[in-house]
């Protein structure tokens, strides 16, 4: 039964799986969401930190966003194999030592800061 819905799931995510960046918890990203108001479409963006990331490599993944808005924090699951996504930009890659980072609702300024990865290039 199981090797059934496997066989589905692959057929189902080759054609719909798109090509985002790779991203991580603790990654601060802007996710352009296409929303629907009556028959008009327009383009959202929301651009927040990811917290987590729940079933990788499967259909059903998805991964949570948190931001703050005037003071409130105000997180979203958004489903990656979701029409609604139209993309995703990865805006900074942060150092964090967790997958899940749902320490961060409870703090607010510089604590909820989260350090930026560095890159370093190799000298010729």
């Amino acid at each position: 039964m199981s090797d059934i819905i496997k066989f589905i799931e692959q057929d189902f995510g080759a054609d719909a799986r798109k090509n985002f960046p790779s991203f991580h918890a603790g990654d601060t990203v802007n996710v352009h969401v296409r929303i629907r108001e009556g028959n008009k479409e327009r383009i959202q963006q929301f651009q927040g930190t990811v917290i987590q990331r729940r079933n990788p490599n499967s259909n059903g993944e998805t991964f949570t966003v948190r931001k703050v808005s005037n003071g409130i924090g105000v997180e979203r699951i958004f489903p990656i194999l979701s029409p609604s996504i139209e993309k995703i930009e990865v805006l900074r890659e942060g150092r964090v030592r967790r997958a899940r980072l749902f320490y961060l609702r409870g703090r607010y300024g510089k604590s909820a800061k989260i350090k930026e990865k560095r890159h370093f290039r190799e000298s010729k």
